[in-house]
């Protein structure tokens, strides 16, 4: 299969995707795995769809996240090289060497360790919520909750002042769902300025936490260039919380539009974490993985895809692919396949992912208790959403329902 250069390249990421992503991704995986389109930039990248091929390019050590392979000079994010040099995009040794240093951190032992801190923080924002349902017969689910929740967690681990990550959260947003380009630049700008600072501050005075470690990694054990330090410190803050905010959003309307299920997990808590699992199948909000770099021509399906160009593996349409997962479109709390993609296959498995399930299973668990009678201020179709060719996510969630303090 090959694309006629002079024939302009289908955009799938318009109004009919914004609506509806999923029917889209179904539209073009019944027409094959892989398509040759543009994104909203203009830029071409291979689009591809099957559950059985996303896999296996995930995996597949040929497909390379380092942009120094994008024969096309993809770039981004016009990102300073103090948060570029960070492992989302880096292969081989360089990844492992920065991936053992931070790993110790994430492990699934060192995450039960933080539990008794991650559902403190989890109550404290449950009964923020509760508070301002209360004061006011309504709340924003994702402002009150979702967003702050993981952004305290995270800059808990970097010793992040709590007064400072609300802003943050704010260059993140204004970072990966920029409303101009003067927001786009001036996100990313106060991103670097800050943890340039953060690092040297920590420098100053160091401490028992994350990034005094990486620090002294730097500059003890010249382990770390001075630019993977700051990309490192961007990495865990930026991805460690925004990915696990917009899951929760994601994950609350899910279970409200399907109150049957939400009854059930209240009745039998023990079936929350398969919930969580199938949520993150149904509902990630990564609709794709970072982008990937062929370093050699390489076939996928019936095509040959060339070295550097652009590709995009679909995890949104991988995750309701029926080939992989019997009425994909169906979110099924006892499904027996639970071996979704959302967290990453092969090198770049998600560092995080402990870490992002306990967050995810906690926070679901005290709405699920405190929160009995949780619903929808209004109609499902009236959700404002954030919807990219990368992510899909609330902007806000106004939900009403009496709770408990307790």
């Amino acid at each position: 299969m090959t694309h006629d250069s002079t024939t302009p390249l289908p955009q799938p990421f318009g109004l009919d995707f914004q609506a509806d992503p999923y029917a889209v991704y179904a539209q073009l995986r019944e027409q094959g795995s892989v398509h040759r389109v543009a994104l909203p930039d203009g830029s071409p990248v291979w689009l591809v769809t099957h559950e059985e091929d996303v896999r296996r390019g995930l995996a597949d050590p040929h497909f390379s996240v380092d942009k120094q392979h994008s024969g096309s000079g993809f770039k981004g994010f016009s990102l300073p090289p103090a948060l570029d040099a960070n492992l989302l995009n880096l292969d081989g040794g360089d990844h492992l060497r920065l991936r053992r240093l931070v790993a110790q951190g994430f492990t699934p032992r060192h995450v039960d360790a933080m539990r008794a801190h991650i559902q403190s923080a989890v109550d404290t924002f449950v009964s923020r919520l509760l508070g301002r349902l209360e004061a006011d017969g309504q709340a924003d689910l994702v402002a009150e909750f979702a967003n702050p929740l993981p952004l305290k967690i995270i800059g808990d681990l970097f010793v992040v002042p709590a007064e400072e990550q609300g802003q943050f959260s704010e260059w993140i947003s204004g970072m990966l769902a920029p409303t101009s380009k003067e927001e786009l630049v001036r996100s990313i700008g106060g991103i670097h300025q800050y943890l340039v600072d953060l690092v040297a501050s920590r420098r100053a005075t160091p401490g028992d936490d994350i990034l005094s470690g990486l620090i002294a990694a730097r500059d003890e054990e010249d382990r770390l260039t001075e630019d993977e330090l700051v990309s490192l410190a961007f990495l865990i803050l930026g991805a460690g919380s925004e990915n696990v905010q917009h899951q929760i959003s994601n994950a609350v309307v899910t279970l409200l539009d399907h109150p049957d299920q939400l009854s059930e997990l209240r009745e039998k808590p023990e079936l929350l974490a398969a919930a969580v699992e199938e949520l993150l199948r149904y509902a990630h909000p990564n609709l794709s993985a970072i982008r990937r770099f062929p370093t050699e021509p390489v076939d996928v399906g019936d095509v040959r895809i060339p070295a550097g160009d652009t590709v995009l593996f679909s995890l949104a349409a991988a995750h309701r692919d029926p080939a992989r997962y019997p009425q994909p479109d169906q979110f099924d709390i006892h499904r027996a396949d639970t071996g979704h993609l959302a967290l990453g296959h092969g090198l770049h498995y998600c560092l995080g992912a402990a870490l992002a399930r306990t967050q995810i299973t906690l926070a679901l668990d005290a709405l699920l208790r405190r929160l009995p009678q949780l619903r929808l201020v209004s109609a499902h179709e009236d959700i404002r959403w954030t919807t990219t060719f990368r992510f899909r996510a609330p902007r806000d969630l106004f939900v009403a329902g009496d709770g408990s303090r307790s």
